[in-house]
């Protein structure tokens, strides 16, 4: 590296670059970063459809990309806990299990969500 930090335009086109990379790794490597994606592909229409206007649209979209946000950040953990050494250590494995719980309340939230919303506009 030269040394000299990128700024303007060239730093944005860079900086996407490396989140398509990464994300491109997420989907080579973890199998529940596929499925929490494809339920997004699957519930997107479906958030058009039950929104009533643009804030419920929004807040069902979001609460799904929030899932996708935990995982890969979670999946991130993983990849720096596993990369320093496979012997088990408590700080490594609490790191893990907080990543993995902040996927498992990202899903909570969706859960609950997408049910209120549900319940409102059918029952």
């Amino acid at each position: 590296m030269d040394g000299v930090k990128k700024t303007g335009l060239r730093r944005i086109v860079n900086a996407t670059g490396y989140s398509l990379c990464g994300l491109r790794a997420a989907w080579r490597t973890e199998a529940a970063f596929r499925q929490e994606v494809i339920l997004v592909v699957i519930l997107l229409p479906l958030a058009f459809l039950l929104g009533n206007n643009g804030v419920e649209r929004a807040l069902l979209l979001s609460v799904c990309m929030v899932v996708v946000v935990a995982e890969l950040l979670n999946s991130a953990i993983e990849a720096v806990v596993d990369r320093i050494g496979p012997e088990h250590h408590s700080l490594a494995g609490a790191a893990k299990d907080m990543g993995s719980a902040a996927v498992f309340v990202s899903l909570v939230m969706v859960v609950m969500v997408w049910g209120v919303l549900l319940y409102e506009r059918f029952c």
